[in-house]
């Protein structure tokens, strides 16, 4: 036989991809949407699925759960998408955005970098509600937003306003502004959020506002009282000290170098008379680097409390209004996680994580893990990430119960009232809670839900540092 006779391979796959062509064109049989289709298929991001699963324009900066939307911010622009479906809702150009309120109460704040203004818009239908043109920096919360805007370099003016309001509920001199104050949320003097792999540092959304605000300016601290906009304090820090504003205190945090050691003391003012309320000497609150006890970063804590170091090496977490020491950790046992309630610590061995009430010295559960475990605590829920076989996993922060277990590599990007979104590269899902896992009991070691009810746990605000948030008990009671 003649070497090379026949179609051989190529020819018949020219052959067939031409007769495929044809009938295409012929309207016969056409493959190829089908095929496109499966090409472009999304893999679940996450197992059990997502309620939804969406692929957005672009890696996300952040995302915010705000009542019936979530805000997905990106590099250049900002956009709404249906809490229910994950359908978009609107979309604007934007190189910034922050969202303050809660709720149905919550809007969108957005702006462009070095541009003055803002415009505060609806989270579910993108309307302005409310326009600025000449601020230069805003700082969102859970009940309040605020604004500076200057008309000179020493001549500018702190306004409050509520997340909806038309008018601001106070308006406030301060002589002028960091410059670093620019577009949203820059940082003010208080305490820095512990972070960890997979989970974002904004993943439990806006905070209450704090009672009291510390404003850097010209190396000195303004200290604005949130409730009036009364400026408390012109504080000049010492040579050897770093100043925060926690739990309604001026912190005067002090590091000075001997022996070739660092010796810290911590003392808590109020700031309205100056008078020192209470002491701490020892526990280093991590502020310091290790050429000469320079302090250049704010404590970690959360809320109205601090994590330090006691001198015995165990890490410990402190009450910023009266100095109280709220937790004390075993030797060898690491701090996770703190809000003002809670606290989330992994054993020595690494084995086992734990939350614990904070002030009261009890363990309110504990969930087998591995070593490289993090987490972070938000209002509704405590969220876990697991590697080796790599899990989300949301708990009731009380109870330990559990909300969703996911077997993915995605990260937590928010946690809302009943479920959490997460992401991995552009694609983004949303995960209702009490659709996976056991909601009665948690099977690793948690405490049982008594009621046996399976509901999402009711957010976990703060009393504020002087039990003022909350309602006094009836004395009739």
């Amino acid at each position: 036989m003649a070497k090379g006779s026949g179609l051989g391979v190529r020819g018949w796959l020219l052959l067939g991809l031409a007769t495929v062509v044809a009938l295409a064109a012929t309207g016969v049989w056409n493959p190829f949407p089908t095929v496109w289709d499966f090409v472009n298929r999304r893999q679940p991001i996450s197992s059990p699925d997502v309620v939804w699963q969406q692929r957005i324009g672009g890696t996300p900066r952040s995302v915010t759960i705000a009542g019936e939307a979530v805000i997905v911010e990106q590099r250049t622009r900002v956009e709404a998408r249906s809490l229910a479906a994950g359908s978009q809702l609107w979309e604007r150009k934007a190189d910034w955005s922050a969202v303050a309120g809660v709720g149905p109460e919550s809007v969108v704040a957005v702006g462009k970098l070095l541009v003055k203004g803002y415009e505060v818009l609806d989270p579910s239908t993108g309307v302005t509600r409310r326009r600025d043109g000449d601020a230069v920096a805003v700082w969102t919360y859970r009940n309040m937003l605020l604004d500076a805007r200057c008309v000179e370099a020493t001549d500018c003016t702190l306004s409050a306003w509520d997340p909806r309001g038309a008018a601001p509920i106070w308006t406030a001199f301060l002589p002028g502004v960091s410059a670093g104050l620019l577009a949203d949320n820059p940082n003010l003097l208080d305490t820095r959020r512990l972070g960890t792999n997979r989970i974002h540092e904004e993943v439990a959304g806006p905070e209450s506002v704090p009672p009291l605000l510390g404003f850097p300016v010209d190396g000195r601290v303004h200290v604005v009282d949130t409730a009036t906009g009364r400026v408390l304090q012109n504080v000049e820090p010492g040579r050897d000290e770093r100043l925060a504003v926690i739990g309604g205190r001026l912190l005067h945090i002090a590091a000075r170098s001997q022996d070739g050691n660092c010796y810290f003391a911590i003392t808590g003012r109020d700031p309205a008379t100056g008078q020192e309320a209470w002491r701490r000497s020892g526990i280093n609150l991590r502020t310091a680097d290790s050429a000469g006890c320079v302090q250049r970063e704010d404590p970690y804590g959360a809320r109205n409390v601090l994590i330090g170091v006691a001198p015995d090496g165990r890490e410990t977490v402190l009450d910023g209004y009266d100095g109280r020491l709220l937790l004390m950790a075993a030797e060898g046992e690491r701090v996770l996680a703190v809000d003002d309630r809670y606290g989330v610590v992994r054993t020595a061995d690494g084995d086992t994580v734990s939350g614990r009430e904070l002030g009261t010295d009890r363990t309110r559960w504990n969930r087998p893990t591995g070593e490289k475990t993090g987490a972070a605590l938000t209002p509704y829920a405590a969220v876990l990430t697991d590697e080796k076989p790599n899990r989300l996993v949301a708990l009731d922060p009380r109870t330990g119960r559990k909300l969703a277990v996911l077997r993915t590599s995605a990260n937590a990007l928010a946690v809302g009232p009943a479920g959490m979104v997460i992401g991995e590269g552009r694609e983004i899902g949303y995960v209702r809670f009490g659709a996976t896992g056991d909601p009665a009991r948690d099977g690793n070691g948690g405490v049982p839900d008594p009621a046996g009810t399976g509901q999402v746990p009711q957010p976990q605000e703060s009393c504020g540092p002087k039990n003022e948030l909350c309602a006094a008990p009836d004395p009739g009671k």
